[in-house]
């Protein structure tokens, strides 16, 4: 074993001590992003050429500080995106809930989709959507200076047009025509925060955590723009918590103009996220 994979041994059990979910994975990405190298060629570093500054990250991780705000960047889908201080981090699971925008877009009839990403943080949904359906024109909207910022660094040459502004009442230009609205809001509840995994509790942005007692203060509001933006017939699609797959559908229910809402499970098979269909054509 060269010096390097020994190192990240030695690493691996460090952040394993520290409570860190996936210690291996991480304890090899800072060393391939501290060597410039990819995670499989790890191997491939000469004892010689072993830098010191991994250990300086890895205590960085050990002391909890989230792995994407050491490296600055963050993996979602098929996009590499800038992420920090100030901007929420997207999370794997997320990237199902974008795949079945992805694949109701793509099923829908319609020559340039109408797309708009509410709560877009680092613009991580728009841009999957903007990638991954090439015809299709997205919007994204966000109200926190800081995490806007990021958006418009990972945006910068994409199709993806950029707004900064609250999401409750974005966009009335475009009323009544949008064929998909997509969003991962906050929803968890206040009285949860100290049972939150400390990478997101004292690094995301606190905007873009918490939402009310039981967490869906936001998403009922939500709701009510989505229907105000989406044409008849258009979709809608929530992320939430896994504990609150039997309350988001009943949100988007029939007496406020919404039909076939339904929840749906995640790869782990957790309740993950709520579609629902506005009333008419």
């Amino acid at each position: 074993m060269n010096l390097l994979l020994a190192e990240v041994a030695q690493a691996t059990l460090r952040l394993a001590d520290a409570g860190v979910p996936s210690p291996r994975f991480d304890a090899e990405e800072l060393a391939a992003f501290v060597h410039g190298v990819k995670r499989g060629t790890l191997h491939t570093v000469a004892d010689g050429d072993f830098d010191a500054r991994f250990w300086e990250a890895v205590a960085r991780r050990e002391a909890r500080e989230p792995l994407q705000h050491i490296t600055g960047r963050a993996f979602f889908r098929y996009l590499e995106l800038q992420v920090g201080p100030g901007v929420f981090v997207p999370r794997p699971e997320t990237e199902v809930v974008v795949g079945w925008a992805i694949d109701a877009l793509r099923a829908m009839d319609v020559a340039e989709p109408l797309v708009v990403d509410l709560c877009t943080g680092s613009g991580a949904i728009a841009l999957a959507v903007a990638q991954e359906v090439p015809r299709s024109v997205v919007h994204a909207v966000e109200l926190d200076p800081g995490a806007f910022r990021y958006a418009t660094r990972n945006a910068s040459g994409s199709r993806v047009v950029l707004h900064a502004g609250d999401a409750l009442t974005a966009l009335p230009e475009l009323d009544g025509t949008v064929d998909l609205v997509i969003s991962n809001p906050p929803y968890i509840p206040l009285e949860e925060r100290d049972e939150v995994a400390p990478e997101a509790r004292d690094h995301d942005p606190e905007m873009a955590l918490f939402s009310g007692p039981d967490g869906l203060d936001f998403i009922r509001v939500l709701s009510k723009t989505a229907y105000r933006l989406l044409r008849p017939g258009g979709l809608v699609v929530v992320e939430h918590a896994d504990t609150q797959g039997g309350a988001v559908p009943w949100i988007f229910n029939e007496e406020a103009g919404w039909v076939d809402a339904a929840d749906h499970r995640d790869l782990t098979n957790r309740p993950r996220y709520t579609t629902a269909r506005k009333e008419g054509a």
